[in-house]
């Protein structure tokens, strides 16, 4: 079963722009927003995506996700709850690690968190100066919450 292991950090300051390396619109909805199981809809660039979540144990849930077109994804956030979540991702390089830093918009303007995905639970993360809090296991910072709330 594919896994997601992740860890999430509130971001306390703009250092992590001078090591972007790409950056890009997120538009995401959420077909389901129950706690043990999540189904998005995600429109990056010119694709679409469907991704179905269990529910996390710790920083840790099983995650299967799919191409589907981007007309088919347009239409799929017409039916979602919740609000749509507008954001634009950056991916920064630190250390051996591919940080994704969020930048939201509209209703959660202001919010900026920074997600790492791992190999394992276990594995060492050298945190940039730029992270604070650790939120990984926080619900009122899940996306499946903020297109809720």
């Amino acid at each position: 079963m594919p896994l997601e292991i992740e860890r999430k950090f509130l971001v306390t300051n703009d250092n992590w722009r001078a090591a972007v390396s790409d950056s890009f619109e997120l538009r995401q909805g959420y077909l389901n927003l129950e706690p043990a199981r999540t189904v998005r809809v995600r429109i990056k660039r010119e694709k679409g995506k469907l991704t179905i979540k269990g529910k996390s144990v710790g920083i840790v849930r099983p995650e299967f996700e799919y191409d589907i077109p981007k007309d088919d994804a347009l239409a799929m956030l017409t039916l979602c709850e919740g609000k749509i979540i507008h954001k634009t991702r950056h991916l920064v390089h630190y250390g051996e690690l591919v940080w994704e830093v969020d930048v939201f918009h509209g209703d959660h303007s202001g919010l900026v968190l920074a997600e790492v995905e791992l190999e394992s639970s276990a594995q060492t993360v050298n945190l940039p100066d730029w992270v604070g809090e650790e939120v990984s296991t926080n619900h009122r910072f899940f996306n499946s919450f903020l297109a809720a709330n």
